[in-house]
């Protein structure tokens, strides 16, 4: 009988996908949930047929060096994969797979309640009202930002973004701009009430609220840096779901903190799970803990792709979400 691949999965997943993976493959659960430091990974990588990281493992290229490593697929759980080095994985013949597509209404949920929230102040809203600090209804009390007929800019026009335009201009009757990299058919955009611009500083300067759907690292590091924000209007907010590092976070803060820019909605930090002192003080802005795919249906479909992604490997097939 052939012997079943080893695979390891970093954190705890989802408990029917957790079933699925104990029945395919002889499998090892990290039971405690805390994230792997880079000499536990760099075992792993020597130890098991396929490792299954997550956003919280980091995987530079300092980890594939000195060979001797069994790993042979890396079945990432997530869209993004700008935490592994894809290029040092490669050189050692490690295929890497992500999970697209199943995750973008949730994520886009997550985006539409990040600017809610933050234009209508329901964080600062919530905390008076736990702490016993509210006096009552005034005419004058927490004003906030209209949103319906506003103006939304996105960065990014993927699945994820075209999904945020969808939700902003059906739902608040909201025009739509977008920036992104490659050209959009024009029809392909009108379909969300969409129409792109030229360049990132021409969707800044004209919306009332900036979505960033684009990838994390490489180019896109600190795409929304100190010079970006100063193109903003100052009555105009920033909401991430995208990556930490797509912000030049320090910059932000400064912004915030000096009026360069009203509020920020942020799902997604540089150094995740450290949120700097400075942003958690701010009121003008919402903070979530990374809570873009977090639905029971879409983390146990995002686990159900690595499963289908590395049963093809193991079988001798390509498998569909290959990255690298």
């Amino acid at each position: 009988m052939t012997e079943k691949p080893r695979i390891l999965v970093t954190r705890r997943w989802p408990d029917a996908v957790e079933r699925v993976l104990a029945e395919r493959f002889e499998a090892s659960f990290n039971t405690s949930d805390v994230a792997m430091d880079a000499n536990a990974l760099s075992g792993a990588l020597r130890s098991f047929d396929a490792v299954l990281p997550t956003v919280s493992d980091r995987l530079p290229a300092s980890l594939f060096d000195g060979g001797d490593l069994r790993t042979r697929i890396l079945g990432n759980f997530g869209v993004g994969y700008n935490h592994i080095d894809i290029a040092a994985a490669g050189h050692c013949g490690i295929t890497v797979t992500n999970t697209p597509g199943v995750l973008t209404d949730c994520t886009a949920d997550i985006a539409m309640s990040l600017l809610l929230s933050i234009a209508r102040r329901t964080g600062e809203g919530e905390r008076e009202v736990r702490a016993v600090q509210w006096t009552g209804w005034r005419p004058t009390h927490m004003i906030g930002t209209k949103v319906t007929g506003k103006t939304l800019g996105i960065i990014g026009f993927g699945r994820i973004g075209k999904a945020m335009a969808k939700r902003c201009h059906f739902g608040f009757d909201m025009d739509v701009v977008f920036y992104n990299r490659s050209k959009i058919d024009p029809a392909e955009a009108a379909r969300y009430g969409a129409r792109q611009l030229e360049t990132v500083e021409d969707v800044l300067a004209a919306a009332d609220f900036v979505s960033l759907h684009c990838p994390g690292g490489g180019e896109n590091r600190h795409l929304i840096n100190a010079q970006r924000l100063a193109v903003m209007r100052p009555d105009a907010y920033l909401i991430n779901t995208a990556r930490g590092d797509v912000v030049e976070e320090t910059a932000l803060i400064e912004a915030l903190e000096t009026g360069v820019i009203r509020g920020a909605g942020l799902d997604v930090f540089e150094a995740e799970p450290s949120v700097p002192e400075r942003l958690r003080a701010l009121e003008n802005v919402v903070l979530l803990p990374h809570l873009g795919s977090a639905t029971e249906e879409t983390r146990t479909a995002m686990g159900m792709k690595v499963v289908e992604n590395i049963t093809a490997f193991f079988e001798g097939r390509e498998p569909p979400d290959r990255v690298g």
